[in-house]
């Protein structure tokens, strides 16, 4: 395929993002481009994206300002997960998309599907090429055809980015450990004071999208006790709504 050989032949200058794409396009068509860079819990870098002017305030500015802490792509980078092609619905939160990051942010991207290529860089850095489609999912026909281009894929983007961390430094970010702690650092800021640290671990896996169930599950406890848990947060916080909380969250981070 001439469009690998280009690719290929750009990697290490500014022209290599766009001949990807091409070469990806050339495999599955698709209607948005964006590469991630992400290291430990600082703000993400936007490496690459392809968007048109009035997309890309909630693509990449609203999203760099805090609403990433609670994506799971970002938190798929931070535990870390395997190099690989993962779609969005295989890593979120089991009511993900009941709840209030997906309906109070995610929802105004007007995506059908999102995609992306995990890479783990040198330093603990890794890029995310996130391939997404405004009017359908992709097909397990599509994801079969961008798998067997995967290897170049991730070959490329290690070569393209090998010292991601150094950039990182470079923009004044400090990266914290490579954990999902990044978003419970925030989250102590939101709460300290008011709630108890199990009351924030409740709050931070409800924002992420787990049920009730599902954060039973991950902390040890009763359902029932997590339900009593929220009720006594929404008391604390005066507030009485899932739509609220997350309101709140964002307020402390300083998203207008």
């Amino acid at each position: 395929m001439p469009k690998i050989a280009e690719a290929i032949t750009e990697t290490g200058t500014a022209r290599f993002p766009p001949a990807l794409c091409a070469l990806l396009r050339a495999v599955v068509p698709y209607t948005y481009t964006v590469i991630f860079g992400y290291c430990g819990n600082a703000k993400p870098l936007d490496l690459y994206d392809d968007f048109p002017a009035h997309k890309r305030k909630i693509f990449v500015t609203d999203y760099q300002e805090g609403p990433y802490l609670l994506d799971p792509f970002f938190l798929a980078a931070a535990r870390p997960v395997a190099a690989g092609l993962y779609r969005m619905r295989d890593l979120a939160p089991d009511r993900f998309y009941q709840g209030e990051y997906f309906r109070n942010y995610y929802v105004q991207t007007g995506l059908a599907e999102e995609v992306g290529f995990f890479v783990d860089l040198p330093g603990g850095a890794n890029v995310v090429l996130s391939l997404m489609r405004d009017k359908k999912p992709f097909t397990s026909r599509a994801m079969r055809d961008l798998n067997e281009v995967r290897p170049v894929v991730e070959a490329m983007l290690r070569g393209q980015w090998a010292s991601l961390t150094d950039q990182f430094q470079d923009a004044g970010q400090v990266p914290g450990k490579l954990a999902e702690g990044g978003i419970e650092q925030s989250l102590q800021s939101f709460g300290m004071g008011v709630l108890t640290a199990r009351e924030r671990e409740i709050v931070e896996y409800s924002l992420k999208g787990h049920s009730a169930e599902a954060t039973s599950r991950i902390l040890g406890i009763a359902s029932g006790t997590v339900r009593i848990h929220r009720r006594n947060i929404y008391l604390k916080l005066g507030i009485s709504s899932q739509g609220e909380l997350f309101s709140r969250f964002i307020q402390t981070l300083g998203v207008k």
